[in-house]
């Protein structure tokens, strides 16, 4: 298991986590890095399925790393519970499913594969920023 990177600053007027009688929530979390895009368009139309992964891989590392500021690290993360993977794409676009299992290979990368909740991927017209993933997520905190 590996740890997730620095914790992204947020974009606007929010705080990235929040924990509440032992549940942490994440902020909806982009693929940024130091601040910035990595990447920006449609899924579907200006990106393909392995970049929307890498994508959404990427957010999944920032909500975990959110979380993890929030509660002291990694460890104290005793189970995900949900994760929503939010997707700008095509109208014809249909992997959305493809597209969060970059966020859910991330998940079990760095809290190891007992770690996956359950999951919603939802197709979107437009995310912040031009982003093409937006990752929320939910975790059991110990105490």
């Amino acid at each position: 298991m590996s740890e997730p990177e620095l914790v992204p600053r947020p974009q606007g007027r929010y705080v990235p986590a929040v924990v509440h009688d032992g549940i942490a929530y994440s902020a909806g979390m982009t693929p940024r890095r130091d601040g910035v895009l990595t990447v920006t368009g449609v899924v579907g139309r200006d990106l393909d399925l392995p970049r929307a992964r890498e994508a959404a891989g990427l957010a999944a590392r920032n909500a975990i790393a959110a979380v993890a500021a929030a509660v002291g690290g990694t460890a104290a993360i005793s189970r995900c519970l949900r994760m929503s993977v939010f997707v700008a794409c095509a109208p014809d676009f249909r992997e959305l499913s493809a597209v969060a299992d970059g966020a859910s290979d991330v998940l079990v990368e760095c809290l190891g594969p007992d770690a996956l909740p359950v999951r919603s991927a939802i197709g979107v017209y437009a995310l912040p920023s031009g982003a093409p993933v937006e990752i929320e997520l939910t975790v059991a905190v110990s105490a």
